[in-house]
């Protein structure tokens, strides 16, 4: 398999949850859910901790992630808050500390490149890598990265190797947490096609029902459809592309260098929110997120000549306006007179559920030029 192409697919253990084990050693083993905005441990007199439990929570919240032991119970990262505390009452709650992952997030990838360099970033807990013509063998490579990975972070990771990116990431999540699978190609059949067909990356909820309605469950009985009966269902892109997935094919490479379209910063709130009466809670919101992005755009090195806003009404309609100016920006309150700009153009009568604000038209940030002149009177 070293003739040919390697691919890795290397993904963090619940990495949110196990960053916060790391805070708080003592809740190993325990349900944890991280989510919610007030959920921060209470420390008493004599220096104990004193955590929130999910049977407590009252909001509209959605699981970030959660440990193994609560996914055992059903709960899972995406989920209401609400409906997880019917499953796990007794499970521990912690606020997200997204500064925290992206720390833990830089330092595991530099791990990795300091063995294998070729490195596709996928977000902030999972890579591919190409690990073609390294002279290690697979086996013996999976397990310096962790050994790396952990020695860096003190967190663990699962990877998947195979010869390309479909195989790898599904491969990834078959013996997690801290396992390491390798797939020759001869081991399509006895090892992929058992799987349930949600298990490709990119047959989402919506894909599986269909397949489910047309009696394929597994990534077999998807193998062994006709390509013509998929097409007809599908779509010819569709339809060949599940052919080919199912059969192991996937000549995508691993795409070292990409620069991004758009950075873009977003929170869902725990009750819904008026711009008048709540307008110091979304004020201090709406600059939070904007000094957040101005942080992104920095750390990568970019200034933008778009800024955007997108809001959602408490009936889930979602609108979104952008302001182009004259020169880049990457300073938070230039991009908030901006974002303000953009908030003047949208009805705000009714209370609101989502507030983000995005960056785009990007530039490298010495390109930026002078800061744009915008006077606003901001709804907030």
């Amino acid at each position: 398999m070293n003739s040919i192409r390697r691919i890795a697919h290397l993904d963090m253990d619940a990495f949110f949850a196990s960053v916060e084990l790391l805070r708080y050693p003592e809740l190993r083993g325990q349900p944890v859910v991280v989510g919610g905005r007030n959920a921060a441990p209470v420390v008493a007199a004599d220096g104990s901790r004193h955590f929130a439990r999910l049977a407590d929570y009252a909001g509209r919240g959605v699981v970030t992630t959660s440990t193994y032991e609560a996914r055992a119970l059903g709960v899972f990262s995406g989920m209401g808050l609400m409906k997880s505390a019917q499953l796990a009452p007794a499970a521990i709650l912690l606020p997200a500390n997204f500064d925290a992952y992206r720390h833990y997030s830089r330092l595991f990838k530099a791990a990795v490149a300091s063995i294998a360099p070729k490195i596709e970033d996928r977000g902030i807990d999972e890579i591919y890598i190409d690990l073609s013509g390294h002279p290690d063998d697979s086996l013996h490579l999976a397990e310096r990265i962790k050994r790396a990975v952990l020695e860096a972070t003190g967190l663990t990771c699962s990877i998947g190797i195979s010869p390309n990116k479909l195989l790898s990431k599904i491969c990834s999540d078959l013996d997690k947490p801290n396992g390491v699978t390798i797939l020759a190609p001869e081991q399509i059949a006895t090892r992929i096609w058992p799987l349930a067909a949600k298990k490709i990356n990119g047959v989402g909820p919506k894909a599986s029902e269909r397949l489910t309605g047309l009696g394929i469950h597994s990534i077999g009985d998807l193998a062994a459809t006709p390509l013509e009966r998929l097409v007809g269902a599908f779509g010819r892109a569709t339809g060949t592309w599940l052919h080919e997935a199912a059969h192991g094919i996937d000549q995508r490479p691993v795409v070292t260098e990409s620069e991004p379209k758009s950075i873009s910063r977003e929170t869902t709130f725990e009750r819904d929110l008026h711009a008048r009466q709540d307008r110091a809670e979304l004020s201090e919101i709406f600059t939070s997120l904007c000094t957040r992005l101005a942080d992104d755009l920095k750390r990568k090195g970019y200034a933008s000549r778009t800024i955007g806003i997108k809001l959602r009404y408490a009936d889930f309609r979602a609108v979104t306006r952008d302001l182009t100016l004259p020169a880049g920006v990457s300073d938070p309150e230039q991009i908030r007179r901006a974002a303000g700009e953009c908030l003047k153009r949208v009805p705000l009568t009714k209370r609101l559920r989502l507030l983000g604000v995005r960056a785009s038209a990007l530039m490298p940030a010495e390109t930026g030029g002078a800061a744009p002149a915008v006077q606003a009177s901001l709804p907030f």
